[in-house]
């Protein structure tokens, strides 16, 4: 089987940390997001991923070749010269998704972060015996996203409703497609991304933290310093006294310093967060460092290589790459 993962442009919704990387290769949980997909892929006995792509192909081929050695699975790209249009990404990558065994293909938007219940939505597409299968997730709020309303008995999908204004259904497209060869005549897929704001991103971690939780996963940390589910790198170092989680993710190389304070926040590969700093609800990028007795909270997003000094305070913060914050951030508001 094969698979084309729609990566498409630039992330504007995780900057300032697609400033540094493209959005596929920002860590979720100590993992770029687009590993989480290809390893899930590959379970199922996936044996190609096409990328299609129109930002820094490079970037992404050159990172990803590491793993296509790894995971002994087939990764190429299939480049736009220009952003997306409608039907672009399938018929540009057609040639290398089609082969004479007449299977489904799966397609993805690179976001998409679940337990990705590929091998039951390969039985039941073979089930309904239809062209294309839609995987559709509940939400609270379906005022702001596109509503897939169905038949409820065989979930054959009767229309699609953009931002409802009235109540037609809370199950909404959820990024991933199961596609027979056939449909490729005649379908438009453009990439669209159900990820609306990195509160999103704190949302997905702890629900993949709790999923973790359920599997009993041995990566999940423990002892007397760690509150609910929480995610440390071995080669990342824990100073004395600290109290972290719920929530957490902290990436490799990262140093915390004594009686530090985490909650609800991911610490990149490389941070430095010093002397009873505390920090929650917030993503803080590579390589940077909070000062001792900072506080950075309420989505405060800092960018690569961004330092903030002692004593501190971000309130909702977001911090383009390579500053150095000396005076506190009182409101919600970008730091150029």
């Amino acid at each position: 089987m094969k698979a084309l993962i729609l990566v498409g442009g630039f992330g504007t919704r995780l900057r300032p940390l697609t400033l540094s990387v493209p959005k596929p290769l920002v860590e979720f949980a100590n993992k770029p997001m687009i590993l989480h997909q290809i390893e899930a892929l590959k379970a199922i006995g996936v044996t190609e991923v096409v990328l299609a792509i129109n930002y820094q192909p490079e970037v992404m081929l050159n990172f990803l070749k590491d793993f296509e050695a790894k995971l002994e699975i087939k990764i190429t790209c299939s480049q736009e010269t220009e952003p997306l249009g409608t039907a672009g990404p399938l018929a540009l990558a057609r040639d290398k998704l089609i082969d004479d065994s007449g299977e489904p293909f799966f397609v993805l938007n690179s976001d998409v972060i679940s337990e990705y219940p590929l091998k039951e939505m390969i039985e039941f597409h073979k089930s309904h015996g239809g062209e294309a299968s839609i995987m559709v997730t509940k939400v609270d709020e379906p005022s702001k996203y596109g509503v897939v309303v169905m038949e409820e008995t065989t979930g054959q999908v009767e229309r699609f409703v953009e931002k409802p204004k009235l109540f037609v259904g809370n199950k909404i497209n959820a990024g991933i497609y199961l596609l027979n060869p056939s449909v490729l005549d005649r379908i438009e897929l453009r990439p669209t991304s159900i990820e609306k704001e990195p509160r999103d991103y704190i949302t997905g971690l702890r629900l993949y933290l709790d999923s973790l939780r359920k599997k009993s996963s041995p990566k999940l940390a423990s002892g007397t310093h760690i509150i609910g589910n929480v995610l440390v790198d071995e080669s990342a170092k824990i100073g004395e006294g600290c109290l972290i989680g719920p929530d957490v993710a902290i990436g490799p190389g990262c140093v915390v310093e004594s009686g530090v304070r985490l909650s609800r926040c991911t610490v990149m590969r490389g941070v430095r967060i010093k002397k009873h700093a505390c920090i929650s609800s917030s993503i803080i990028g590579w390589h940077s460092t909070v000062g001792q007795w900072a506080r950075v909270e309420n989505m405060t997003i800092l960018g690569e290589d961004v330092h903030v000094g002692d004593e501190i305070y971000s309130n909702g913060g977001v911090v383009l790459p390579h500053k150095e914050i000396k005076s506190s951030i009182l409101k919600p508001e970008i730091v150029m």
